[in-house]
């Protein structure tokens, strides 16, 4: 197959852990044509959404680990596969790009994940799809509401709703003697929506990113254990990354949503669940392929491409 990928810079990309460079290894392995784009590198012409892409090599060399050929115009149709891997923030030119592949799929191209749930998906928001999973859970950005909800539980964690990597987290308790200028600088002085989220003290045992490829759970979840002193899991802020194998509740969680999100056209998602509550679910790009894969000896890109073949083939 002739497979697009949609990317940040690729010399900014890790390569000994990035999610989307083992997709790549993977799919070049499996005898696939890549070429990589940038969100800038789509534009609408005549009724037609044309890509200027770069074949691309891949190597097992970490440092040197990408070749790029001479730019084409090539319409997005005729790419077997476009796969949307921009990492947020989920911006305008982000949403901009989501309706230009919009357009690219009304002609026939086959975008993953599916430009319109992209754009439906806040990773923060959509949980409220799901409420018997979630904590209890407040989004707003009046203060009052916010003071209240802390009243109410104690200890909570506030959130943007645009972030990733566990940027511009706070755990916050109701002694707080900070809380008035957190929530000022989280709301922009109540300009910003934001979410609070009761405490889950199970976050000592990790964050854990669980991974659906085309609806179906993969059988480790990758637990992102806070580092000392630290509140988030996230690996970007420090976290140990631990694989371990879905719990009965990890797996009727995932069994549920992945269901109603294939039908949604999410291909790839990672949901994020500590304890038995499900926090977060992301649709934009996914990560934790490399980190299982290395634990658990479970081919976790090798899946992604086969259930690629499989939709694409259909």
């Amino acid at each position: 197959m002739k497979l697009a990928f949609i990317l940040d810079p690729l010399d900014h990309l890790k390569a000994y852990k990035d999610s989307s460079v083992a997709m790549l290894r993977e799919a070049a392995a499996s005898g696939h044509v890549l070429f990589a784009l940038r969100q800038a590198d789509l534009i609408l012409r005549d009724g037609q959404v044309i890509g200027y892409a770069k074949a691309l090599q891949v190597h097992a060399d970490n440092k040197n680990w990408f070749t790029l050929g001479q730019v084409e115009a090539m319409p997005l149709n005729q790419f077997d596969a476009v796969v949307m891997r921009k990492d947020p923030p989920f911006d305008t030119e982000y949403l901009y790009t989501t309706h230009l592949l919009d357009l690219a799929q009304s002609h026939g191209a086959r975008v993953f994940n599916r430009p319109a749930a992209l754009r439906d998906f806040n990773e923060k928001l959509a949980i409220a799809r799901f409420p018997q999973f979630t904590a209890p859970t407040l989004v707003t950005r009046r203060a009052f509401h916010l003071k209240a909800f802390l009243a109410e539980h104690g200890d909570v964690i506030l959130k943007p709703l645009d972030g990733m990597g566990g940027a511009g987290i706070f755990r916050v308790r109701r002694d707080d003697a900070n809380v008035n200028v957190i929530i000022e600088t989280l709301t922009q002085l109540e300009t910003r929506t934001v979410m609070a989220q009761r405490y889950i003290p199970e976050i000592v045992h990790g964050d854990k990113r669980i991974l659906l490829i085309d609806g179906e759970p993969l059988p480790y979840a990758l637990a992102r254990i806070p580092a000392e002193g630290e509140t988030r899991g996230n690996l970007a802020a420090g976290g140990r990354g631990v694989a371990q194998p879905l719990s009965a509740r990890d797996l009727e969680i995932a069994s549920t949503i992945g269901a109603a999100l294939r039908e949604l056209g999410l291909f790839l998602v990672g949901l994020d669940v500590i304890g038995d509550y499900l926090t977060e679910i992301n649709v934009t790009s996914p990560t934790g392929f490399v980190e299982i894969t290395q634990q658990t000896g479970f081919n976790v890109a090798g899946a992604f491409v086969d259930a690629l073949e499989r939709k694409c083939a259909a």
